[in-house]
């Protein structure tokens, strides 16, 4: 398969995989989509769900209850940084990669899957962190972090600000 042929949107089923942040929104998501200078892509989804994925992430917005809204991502590859308002109780917004869920309720945090790793950082807000398969879980709030691998403990941490700055700059903030 060519590059040219990789780049871009699939939409199939309530799922929408994005293959490179240059890459254009469909219309049935309910989202826009726009780059940025940085190499970064910003989706804004409904009135006020925005995601910023860094250059290169690979990752897939889900619609789980097929009522035209994004309610959770799917990332695989690199950083995305999202703010979702606070949401019904019943209703919660969540980030999977194949080490954790993030689960929020209302925040702008960010999310970092590179390897065997997720990283989590909450800017504002609550975030709740779990391994997809575990019971026990972390909350995280301003400043705080976890580093979450496929074992060991979920130890939550005040970020140093040169780690802050590195992860924010990728993610063109």
């Amino acid at each position: 398969m060519t590059a040219p042929a990789r780049v871009g949107v699939i939409a199939f089923a309530g799922v929408l995989l994005f293959a490179s942040p240059a890459a254009a929104q469909p219309a049935q998501s309910g989202c826009t989509s726009a780059p940025t200078a940085q190499g970064t892509q910003t989706l804004r989804c409904g009135a006020a769900i925005t995601i910023v994925a860094e250059s290169g992430a690979k990752f897939e917005l889900r619609d789980r209850n097929r009522d035209g809204q994004v309610d959770s991502v799917e990332l695989s590859n690199k950083a995305l940084l999202l703010e979702v308002p606070k949401r019904p109780r019943r209703t919660k917004f969540d980030v999977v990669t194949p080490q954790a869920i993030a689960a929020v309720r209302g925040t702008r945090w960010a999310v970092d899957a590179e390897g065997a790793k997720t990283s989590v950082f909450v800017v504002d807000g609550r975030v709740s962190v779990a391994r997809p398969k575990g019971r026990a879980s972390v909350v995280l709030g301003p400043g705080e972090g976890v580093d979450v691998e496929a074992s060991g403990e979920l130890t939550v941490k005040r970020w140093a600000p040169a780690r802050v700055a590195a992860l924010m700059s990728r993610l063109g903030q």
